[in-house]
């Protein structure tokens, strides 16, 4: 019997009039068949925001060690998260340490979008992925004519303003993350039901059991992307964009024709503020001024 390295399938190929001929196959390139694949292995310690993960506890080094071994050879995401972190981390951390929290959770928005402006099926939006009603809670506005869970800085103090809200309930910044993905109510319900305080000690949902390694894993690839083959040298992260504020106090009736007259075109005004959602923007005593941003030149 051929071994693998040698076996050549045969592949039905459809002619002229519906008759079906067989055709023959390449053998795959030397290169490709000697490929070798090898098995990360999990970091001896790790921790987030100065928590040490409990690597200890067999399940959950297996839990990390899938996540990590998934995130490594995800090649496109992980290279695609190479090129975003030039160009929004920087905001990013800058606004985590005004509103007091731990660098880590950076990678918390790495985990929920990979820092695009991507739509849940259940709702959630932004980098940051808020549901509707609960970014409402936190002062970001949400209608008709913008959307602020797109708005990378209010966004982000809404994330923060959440996060300090989970660990004064939870007690620790691991706690609080993982509620990002259960819910307040919900990580609490698994907490009394199971008499455990730790999200490492509870038996959760596929979806949450998972969230917190993925989040580390990220973490871990990230902070050492050569240490998993990634040539950093040869990655050109996206540049951050260079803007000007304007500061718009009166409706504008017509976003296309106000870029215009600005010196650039609707595509671009949309691009440099991602929160809008219309052709039109409307000033109201509860919101009397907004910030738009637009290119330099």
């Amino acid at each position: 019997m051929l071994t693998p390295r040698y076996w050549k399938p045969a592949l039905l190929c459809f002619g002229l009039m519906g008759t079906i001929n067989f055709c023959s196959q390449q053998a795959a390139p030397p290169e490709f068949v000697s490929r070798q694949y090898k098995s990360y292995p999990v970091p001896a310690q790790m921790t987030f925001a100065g928590e040490p993960v409990p690597l200890d506890i067999p399940d959950v080094a297996e839990r990390l060690d899938r996540e990590l071994q998934s995130n490594a050879y995800f090649h496109s995401n992980t290279i695609l998260a190479l090129k975003r972190v030039t160009r929004f981390l920087p905001e990013i951390e800058a606004s985590l340490r005004e509103q007091g929290l731990p660098d880590d959770f950076k990678y918390v928005a790495l985990a929920e979008s990979l820092l695009g402006n991507v739509v849940s099926p259940a709702g959630a939006a932004g980098v940051w992925q808020l549901m509707p009603e609960t970014s409402r809670g936190y002062g970001i506005i949400v209608n008709s004519e913008i959307d602020e869970r797109y708005h990378l800085a209010k966004a982000t103090v809404a994330a923060a303003a959440y996060f300090k809200k989970a660990k004064d309930k939870f007690g620790t910044w691991t706690n609080a993350a993982a509620s990002y993905n259960r819910g307040m109510n919900g990580l609490q319900r698994a907490f009394d039901d199971q008499h455990v305080t730790s999200y490492y000690d509870l038996y959760l949902n596929p979806e949450t059991s998972r969230y917190m390694f993925r989040v580390l894993a990220l973490k871990e690839v990230l902070e050492h992307p050569a240490r998993y083959g990634f040539d950093v040298n040869n990655i050109k992260g996206y540049s951050p964009t260079q803007s000007r504020s304007i500061t718009v106090e009166e409706s504008i009736p017509d976003l296309p024709q106000f870029a215009l007259d600005n010196g650039t075109n609707y595509k671009t005004l949309r691009l440099y503020n991602p929160w809008i959602k219309d052709y039109k923007l409307t000033i109201t005593s509860s919101r009397p001024s907004y910030q738009l941003q637009l290119p330099v030149n």
